[in-house]
């Protein structure tokens, strides 16, 4: 019973927190499904990543406030209810998940494993040969609370984007990618280092700070 009590405070503590969360309010207020729009509008305005009439594929997809975030970088002048961008896309959006995806206008979604090779092809197929201008990666897998099992697992989600942006990225293509600090994060940092000419990790401001949650930006690739 103590257990339980102890849960349900946590829950309660979290649900207050969450819905006294500034960015949880605007996100409401702007249509977006997740606070996490925010973190990647940071980023990129940070860094000046996304630009209208690029190719940018979404991992980790769901439930779709980055791809939301890309569909109004590329429909900057037309936003509809709830700051929703409509109109004609000026650029691709291609996002991928293992969870289900409520459409968002004008983004090809692939629902999937992006660990399996069937979904990876499918996902090439959609690119249909164009080079990829940005991939960001809101990845992380189900955590069982086993902090090696978890790390290996983040690691694997991590190497797997690198894996996919240098095979398609152009060559002043980025990859944002969600990580985490502990276990196995200066491995991840120096893969980054190896791949991309310049690597900047930025803690976004809408990324809760009780979270270890950081992400690793690389721009450039480097060519052998």
């Amino acid at each position: 019973m103590k257990i339980k009590t102890k849960s349900k405070k946590v829950n309660k503590a979290w649900l207050h927190d969450h819905m006294n969360d500034p960015y949880v309010k605007m996100a409401q207020k702007e249509g977006y499904r997740a606070r996490a729009a925010y973190k990647l509008k940071e980023i990129d305005e940070t860094f000046k990543l996304i630009h209208p009439g690029q190719v940018v594929v979404d991992l980790g997809a769901a439930p779709g406030a980055w791809s939301q975030y890309l569909r109004r970088r590329f429909a900057p002048k037309t936003a509809g209810v709830g700051g929703a961008a409509t109109g004609e896309l000026d650029g691709a959006i291609i996002a991928l998940d293992l969870l289900e995806f409520e459409p968002v206008d004008g983004v090809n979604f692939i629902q999937g494993d992006f660990r399996e090779d069937e979904v990876m092809q499918q996902l090439e197929t959609a690119l249909g040969g164009r080079a990829v201008d940005v991939v960001v990666s809101d990845m992380a897998p189900n955590l069982s609370g086993i902090a090696s099992a978890d790390s290996a697992r983040i690691a694997h989600l991590v190497e797997l984007a690198v894996d996919f942006s240098v095979r398609h990225l152009k060559p002043d293509g980025a990859l944002v990618a969600k990580v985490f600090h502990g276990s196995g994060y200066s491995q991840l940092a120096e893969l980054f280092k190896r791949q991309f000419r310049v690597v900047k990790p930025i803690k976004p401001k809408a990324s809760r700070d009780r979270s270890s949650e950081t992400f690793l930006v690389g721009i450039g690739l480097k060519r052998p």
